[in-house]
C-alpha cells in the first residue's frame, strides 16, 4: 500500500496477515512495524531479522517521534531530526497565517459512509485543533476509543460548520453525494459549500505531508471564516 512518491518500490508482501518466510526471503536489513501482529517480532527476531516497532501516531509528538527513531534506525538520524524541524515549522507557518474566524466553527470528519468519524484526542483531531475547530464527534465517543460511528440523526442536528471527506478515494464520496444524503442538503456546510474533499492518503497517514493536510484544512477554516 506505499503509493508515494510514486516510483516507492513495493512487493507484495501483507503487512496485516504477515508471513515470516516471506518477508525473511527478501533478506531486509530493517523490518519497520506499525503493529505486531501475529507475534511478528518475536518471529523474526529469532531468525535474526532486526525489527523496527513505529506505533501507529496517535498525537503530533507520535508522529516526529516515529520520524525520528526510523532515522536513527537507518543511520539518518541527522536528516530526521532536520525533517522533524521542517514539519514542525510548516505546520506552525500555516496555523500562523491562517485568519482566526471571528466565532468558532465545528466540524464533522468522515471516515467512511457508516458515518464513523475521529475526535479531537486522535492523531487527525490533534491537526484539526490546531485551527481551534470543535469537532462534533466528540460527545459520541463513549467508549473513549477515539472513532465513534456518529448517526445521520446527530450530524443533523450539531449542523457543523465545515465537513472534511476522507473517503474520497475509497468510497467515491464528494460534495454531491453528500448534499444528496436525506436531509443534508439542510446543512451549512453543504449549503454554504463548506464540504471539503480531501485527500484519503492525507487524511488517515502520520508522515511529513501532514502539512499538506494542514493546508487544505486552513483553506476551508479561511474560506468559512469569510462567510461569518
Amino acid at each position: 500500500q506505499s503509493d508515494y512518491p510514486a516510483d516507492a518500490p513495493k512487493t507484495d508482501l501483507s503487512g496485516l496477515t504477515p508471513n515470516v518466510e516471506a518477508i525473511s526471503n527478501h533478506n531486509p536489513d530493517l523490518v519497520v512495524i506499525s503493529d505486531d501482529a501475529e507475534n511478528l517480532v518475536q518471529s523474526l527476531t529469532a531468525i535474526d531479522v532486526p525489527v523496527l516497532a513505529v506505533p501507529a501516531a496517535k498525537t503530533l509528538d507520535d508522529v516526529y517521534a516515529g520520524m525520528e527513531a526510523i532515522g536513527k534506525a537507518t543511520g539518518h538520524a541527522d536528516e530526521a531530526a532536520d525533517l522533524v524541524e521542517r514539519t514542525r515549522d510548516g505546520l506552525d507557518k500555516i496555523v500562523e497565517d491562517t485568519p482566526k474566524p471571528a466565532t468558532a466553527l465545528t466540524y464533522y470528519h468522515e471516515l467512511d459512509t457508516t458515518l464513523y468519524s475521529a475526535t479531537s484526542k486522535t492523531f487527525i483531531g490533534q491537526v484539526y485543533g490546531l485551527f481551534g475547530l470543535t469537532n462534533i464527534a466528540d460527545p459520541a465517543d463513549v467508549d473513549a476509543g477515539g472513532y465513534p460511528q456518529l448517526s445521520n440523526e446527530a450530524i443533523l442536528q450539531a449542523d457543523p460548520d465545515l465537513i472534511f471527506l476522507a473517503d474520497v478515494q475509497c468510497c467515491k464520496q464528494s460534495a454531491a453525494t453528500v448534499a444528496a444524503r436525506p436531509g443534508w442538503n439542510t446543512l451549512k456546510a453543504v449549503k454554504n459549500g463548506n464540504v471539503v474533499e480531501l485527500n484519503d492518503d492525507l487524511a488517515s497517514r502520520w508522515g511529513p505531508r501532514v502539512v499538506d493536510l494542514a493546508r487544505s484544512i486552513a483553506d476551508a477554516v479561511t474560506k468559512a471564516g469569510e462567510q461569518n
